[in-house]
């Protein structure tokens, strides 16, 4: 979490400033979601991501350096420069893809499931989304085939009160954890502050999806702490009360877990994310932007290579 926590600020520091270009969707006061779901997967398990998906994809292993240069645009980066902050990606972790289309992990992770079964793998696919997500078609469909089907996925909402700067009090009719009861999947909401209630929420989950007992859904309650974009803080935008934010921070995930650890381990754990964004900071500076005669590659199954004189 704290390594997720400093990257973060490290980034909307650096898209502030105009060195991240487009800007970032800040996962700050979310951590524990991420960490506290894929604390329980194995590397060979599949997860899908939001456009506020650096969390996840840290939580999942990707390596901090080359992600902070995939959002430099590097061709060091996670995907040579082509996901950037909102389609970042590493398969061989089983990171199918952060994705800046509301609630298109979904069915993603309903396909990496059903591709994982029908191969006799063991493998639980996880797909995070907002509360925003939930009236999405493509979402309730992905309920309707994994829980047809009997799919081994996990799907989680990050319910952090907000579609962008629509309340879900004034976005979503009922209640979340209803709505995927609905379908047949078993759902429960849990504290999403609370590390290790969203893990063991977690491991009831994976567990269920392993034995075969079909697909899971996960309210998290959770909160975050910046604005729904870096842009926000650029012209002031602001459509929460201060007290509110205010009380959601005196639950920071961070605050919470620490408290639980001896103060010489937290002291380590800083020291070591510091060093660590050090070099990854080094890393994505130095390394090269991609050449625009390069424009088309890794994008395509089949390599394609720019025609003569036409027009990117």
């Amino acid at each position: 979490m704290r390594l997720i926590r400093e990257f973060e600020e490290l980034c909307l520091e650096m898209a502030l400033s105009g060195e991240l270009v487009g800007g970032i969707h800040p996962y700050i006061g979310q951590e524990a979601v991420a960490v506290g779901v894929c604390s329980r997967l194995a590397v060979n398990d599949v997860i899908t991501s939001t456009h506020r998906g650096h969390g996840h994809v840290l939580a999942k292993g990707a390596d901090p350096k080359r992600m902070l240069a995939e959002l430099c645009g590097s061709t060091e980066g996670l995907n040579h420069g082509r996901g950037g902050s909102m389609h970042a990606a590493d398969v061989s972790l089983g990171i199918f893809g952060a994705n800046g289309i509301v609630g298109a992990g979904a069915p993603i992770a309903v396909g990496a499931a059903w591709a994982a079964r029908r191969a006799g793998r063991d493998q639980v696919a996880v797909s995070f989304f907002g509360d925003g997500a939930l009236s999405q078609g493509v979402v309730l469909e992905a309920f309707n085939l994994a829980a047809l089907w009997s799919l081994p996925v996990v799907f989680v909402c990050e319910n952090n009160g907000y579609a962008t700067s629509l309340p879900v009090t004034a976005g979503l009719a009922g209640d979340p954890v209803r709505r995927a009861a609905g379908f047949g999947v078993t759902a429960r909401a849990v504290d999403g502050m609370d590390v290790e209630a969203v893990a063991e929420a977690a491991s009831e989950a994976v567990d269920g999806c392993r034995r075969g007992a079909g697909p899971y859904f996960l309210e998290c309650r959770t909160y975050r702490f910046n604005g729904h974009h870096s842009y926000e803080h650029q012209v002031g935008l602001n459509y929460r009360d201060d007290d509110e934010v205010a009380r959601w921070r005196d639950r920071d995930p961070l605050t919470l877990q620490a408290g639980r650890l001896p103060a010489d381990v937290v002291e380590a754990a800083d020291e070591e994310i510091a060093a660590l964004l050090a070099d990854a900071v080094a890393f994505a500076r130095s390394s090269p932007a991609p050449d625009p005669g390069d424009a088309l590659r890794y994008l395509y199954a089949n390599p394609m290579g720019t025609r003569t004189g036409a027009v990117l």
